[in-house]
């Protein structure tokens, strides 16, 4: 049986009273550690992303363990995913922490799930029974005529309405969920821009936009975004993958009105990518903006991914310190989660050590405006 509900603002100010400037699950949580969304959920400066592992059963329970460690800490309640992640095993496992988090009396609407679509994603359970992916996904998708073998864009990328619709029901079972808080559109830009040109795309965009507001207004999902690599980041000139926010924002409401979903984006943001803060590459109303400049100005919601750069900024040996903390990984986050527009980093991780050495940073406040502004003058 699927579990109903989904994250409220009454539900995550709940999990943040419980928590914030208290003790009670023996990590001490700062005052200052959660943000308020435009549409009022409280949610964590720190979120756990759920990308990297190995696809056997071992990996699944850390990731299920990290999870519930995760959240039943008070330093997390943003929980990341996607589909195609360890091939269907990371929703699966982040499906079963939560399962194991309400046993212990967290409620639904205390935490925020997000998901991503639109990869060819195989799963790990067919092809641990033997069965050919390729086969079924030829019989489920082409032969059926759900979508079309020109839907597919670099044979392995779809964002036809019929297919994200099919992935939205595969996730929502993965997760063991009815509703999901937030479902991203992954990499669209990057997959399939280059392949099908800026018309084609921006209609396949549209499209995929009204099957999202369908799934709203059915109750399968609460917002949708986009998950992206470098769209956000380049300007129009570097790369034929460019996107401006402020017409993906009009593209949705377009569809579904001022009170359209489309309410929160996800790009690569760390010290070493820092184009999302130092490059002013998004018009807004005729001048340019860096991307969390622009995200503000149209209240979208910016959670920002690879934080440690999958663990390659923890070899650079100029990196920060910060007041209270002491590791590299815990300075990464600290710069992150300190810059204004930003939500949460989502940082993966699933041995006890990383995971202790994560949710420390939620012991401190983030950096000051003012201590910001002196970091990035250096």
């Amino acid at each position: 049986m699927s579990i109903p509900g989904f994250a409220t603002p009454e539900g995550t100010q709940r999990y943040q009273t419980r928590f914030e400037g208290k003790n009670e699950a023996g990590l001490p949580i700062a005052e200052g550690h959660f943000r308020t969304t435009a549409q009022g959920l409280h949610l964590t400066s720190l979120g756990m992303g759920t990308y990297l592992g190995g696809v056997d059963a071992e990996a699944s329970q850390r990731m299920t363990e990290a999870a519930v460690r995760s959240v039943a800490s008070g330093a997390v309640n943003v929980l990341d995913t996607a589909i195609n992640y360890r091939y269907q095993l990371s929703e699966r496992s982040v499906g079963q922490a939560l399962k194991t988090l309400l046993a212990q009396g967290f409620q639904r609407d205390e935490i925020f799930i997000s998901s991503k679509n639109g990869f060819i994603a195989p799963d790990a359970a067919m092809q641990a029974r033997g069965e050919d992916f390729r086969s079924w996904f030829q019989q489920r998708y082409l032969t059926s005529g759900l979508i079309q073998p020109e839907d597919i864009a670099g044979g392995m990328h779809c964002m036809a309405p019929a297919y994200l619709n099919d992935q939205l029901n595969l996730s929502l079972a993965n997760l063991g969920v009815e509703t999901l808080d937030l479902m991203y559109l992954h990499n669209a830009a990057e997959s399939q821009l280059p392949e099908v040109g800026r018309p084609i795309f921006m209609e396949r965009l549209r499209q995929a936009f009204a099957f999202y507001e369908s799934a709203r207004a059915e109750g399968r999902i609460r917002y949708y975004g986009l998950a992206t690599w470098n769209c956000f980041r380049v300007s129009a000139e570097e790369s034929e993958a460019f996107l401006s926010l402020e017409t993906v924002v009009a593209l949705a409401e377009s569809v579904g009105g001022k009170n359209h979903g489309f309410r929160f984006i996800q790009l690569p943001f760390n010290l070493a990518f820092t184009e999302a803060l130092t490059q002013a590459n998004q018009p807004v109303e005729s001048e340019f903006l860096s991307l969390l400049e622009a995200a503000m100005a149209l209240e979208i919601g910016v959670f920002t991914s690879v934080p440690l750069l999958q663990g390659q900024l923890l070899k650079e040996a100029s990196l920060p310190r910060f007041e209270g903390l002491s590791t590299s990984a815990q300075s990464c986050l600290q710069f992150v989660r300190s810059n204004p527009g930003v939500l949460a980093p989502l940082v993966g991780h699933k041995q006890p050590a990383h995971v202790k050495d994560n949710l420390a940073v939620a012991s401190v406040p983030p950096l000051a405006l003012a201590e910001m502004e002196a970091l990035l003058s250096t």
